[in-house]
């Protein structure tokens, strides 16, 4: 291949890179949303779809991490970027705020689904 066709071709791949926004993180696996490493995400009955604000903060946040946003995440579709009370960002899914469980282990651990009948797996 010629050198100025690898170059041109270089130079559409880094536009196209650097012009696609940051998607959410988010997969599916056992019919349940997870992380990027395959860790179970949760949702909290106790935050209001759609308000842009989680009601899970201080203590409640270091057993339930939330999964963070960058400021350069962009929403799509379902999902949505919330501002924390701390001024972090954090995303959510179909509004309602998205986290892990610090009991989960390993990819597949669901070990937060039911925690007092206000956590529950993430579906779509």
């Amino acid at each position: 291949m010629n050198t100025a066709l690898t170059s041109s071709l270089a130079g559409l791949v880094l536009l196209v890179v650097c012009a696609t926004p940051n998607a959410a993180p988010v997969s599916m696996q056992s019919d349940v949303l997870t992380n990027a490493d395959g860790m179970t995400l949760y949702v909290f009955d106790k935050d209001a779809a759609g308000s842009g604000k989680s009601a899970c903060n201080g203590d409640c946040a270091t057993n339930w991490p939330p999964l963070m946003a960058t400021a350069d995440d962009k929403p799509s579709d379902d999902y949505s970027v919330i501002i924390r009370d701390d001024g972090s960002r954090q995303w959510a899914y179909k509004g309602k705020p998205l986290y892990r469980w610090i009991k989960d282990r390993k990819p597949g651990d669901a070990t937060g689904d039911g925690v007092k009948n206000v956590w529950h797996a993430a579906k779509p």
